[in-house]
């Protein structure tokens, strides 16, 4: 197994100990400090803040520092500004049952986000049967769904349309669509399980205990494709409408390990939302609700260990003593020089480029005669001949006047963008290092990288990558963190981690 360190120094323990900073007496210092001000960051100062100062137990943890090295916080979490409105840019979807990101929502007061019944969606394939969308092969459209009804239509108009839907993609999918969804249900019956009381759910000190106990495991050694083919799905399903989701969700194909395709998938049922105004509120609201103490663009160089607390320098020359550590945020493409260093398995990312255009596609470049029949969704096969994953409408200002979204694996450039659209009034590119690039058999980089207080959030994120499953791994680490340093063990039913609000443990299940 080939490991490396994020910018690793290997060097002899004395020289270690002489990179180390000097102690300043002006140096600040904390009891808590997270590297990242994302969903995870954000996730796991609630949580440590919820579950601290319960019982004679527990210990406090007031004093917590988050930095960031970006001047805004939410991480992956971002909003494009186009045409004067605002769209998601980064994690676009939160599904009904992402209990955490819910509850979040609710406590912080955030709505979710309300639109056209044309445009419910930012970029998915929720509700198949209500969705205009079509299937590209790059020459032509190899399936498309009906286009809206007029908005003046009937309710008793809508449910027919709805239904004759239905019945055409039931006609080119058959049963193979009963069997995707019993596959996806499962997955997300298994993750419900990591929202059950303290009793029943044991903390975690490492990923692979974690997916285990969940029943999840399995799905990271094989493909999706794989886990797709035992359950009976058809070739054609296969090669087209999961391929879809899986090129719209991941950036990748259906050879990406079988539960982060699963979560993939998910994103296609209905039910799907966004909060209102963007999803990075999730974490800024997170952030002013525990009371922690911000460090805009302090971005952390390195973190070294000395006399039993860490040491993080920043790239502005400020050290910065911490009792505990959290990395809360990829390290994969990263210049955190680590003293002494870690180990984690080699990861690439998966970029993916996401373009805001406003303006109107051309049609002859998808071989049709007018702009009115281009479906609202335009989804891709995986051919090297196709240059973008997706393209979806977001907004319409008028016929000729409409806000698009394009997901691509690598930059779109703009004789291109002239090929695919016939007029361009506005465009925004972005290159999101997204998530990481998925591939079975799956290994994971520790939770606990160092044997004693530098912890890794992000270390689960080899497993699917979402903002709720963000949500999840800081909620453990952040137990982990009660338990080691209060000498709680996971076999000790004398000892049990307490929160204060006792709607976290999500009793409605």
């Amino acid at each position: 197994m080939t490991f490396f360190g994020a910018r690793v120094a290997i060097l002899p323990l004395l020289a270690q100990l002489v990179l180390l900073p000097a102690v300043d007496p002006s140096t600040e210092s904390a009891q808590v400090c997270v590297v990242g001000a994302g969903i995870g960051g954000a996730s796991f100062a609630y949580f440590l803040k919820q579950y601290s100062c319960n019982s004679v137990d527990t210990p406090c943890f007031s004093d917590i520092h988050i930095f960031e090295r970006r001047s805004n916080v939410g991480g992956r979490m971002a909003t494009a500004t186009i045409a004067g409105d605002t769209f998601e840019a980064g994690a676009s979807i939160i599904h009904p049952k992402n209990l955490h990101a819910v509850r979040f929502a609710s406590i912080l007061g955030l709505r979710p986000k309300t639109e056209s019944s044309e445009f419910r969606r930012d970029r998915n394939m929720s509700d198949l049967t209500t969705s205009w969308f079509g299937i590209w092969d790059g020459s032509q459209f190899l399936f498309t769904t009906l286009p809206p009804p007029p908005s003046s239509s009937s309710a008793l108009y809508r449910k027919i349309h709805s239904f004759i839907n239905a019945l055409r993609i039931f006609w080119r999918y058959g049963l193979s669509l009963l069997r995707m969804n019993l596959f996806v249900n499962k997955m997300v019956e298994s993750f419900l399980l990591y929202y059950k009381g303290f009793e029943s759910r044991p903390i975690f000190e490492t990923v692979e205990e974690m997916l285990k106990w969940s029943g999840l495991y399995n799905g990271t050694r094989r493909t999706l494709k794989e886990e797709l083919q035992d359950v009976g799905l058809s070739p054609l399903l296969i090669s087209e409408l999961v391929t879809v989701m899986t090129r719209i969700n991941y950036g990748q194909n259906v050879s990406i390990s079988g539960l982060a395709g699963a979560v993939s998938l998910a994103g296609s049922n209905d039910g799907l939302w966004s909060v209102d105004g963007g999803n990075w509120q999730l974490a800024a609201g997170l952030i002013n609700y525990s009371n922690v103490t911000l460090h805009l663009e302090e971005e952390v160089v390195s973190i070294g260990y000395c006399e039993k607390h860490y040491v993080l320098s920043s790239a502005k020359g400020n050290s910065f003593n911490c009792e505990i550590t959290v990395i809360a945020t990829p390290l994969d493409e990263l210049n955190i020089t680590f003293i002494p260093s870690i180990s984690i398995p080699r990861r690439r990312l998966q970029h993916t480029f996401t373009t805001f255009v406003r303006g109107l596609l051309n049609p002859k470049y998808f071989g049709l005669s007018h702009g009115s029949e281009i479906p609202n969704l335009i989804g891709t096969l995986e051919l090297p001949k196709i240059p973008f994953s997706s393209i979806s409408v977001l907004k319409k200002y008028g016929e000729d006047d409409k806000v698009y979204k394009i997901f691509s694996r690598t930059p779109l450039p703009d004789g291109l963008l002239n090929e695919v659209f016939s007029s361009r009034k506005e465009t925004i590119k972005i290159d999101w290092p997204a998530y990481p690039h998925f591939e079975a058999p799956e290994v994971f980089a520790p939770i606990l990288l160092d044997g004693k207080h530098l912890y890794y959030i992000n270390s689960f994120e080899n497993a699917a990558s979402t903002i709720e499953t963000s949500a999840v791994a800081a909620e453990n680490v952040a137990r982990l963190v009660v338990s080691r340093v209060s000498s709680l063990h996971l076999n000790m039913p004398s000892k049990k981690l307490q929160t204060r609000n006792q709607d976290l443990l999500h009793h409605e299940l």
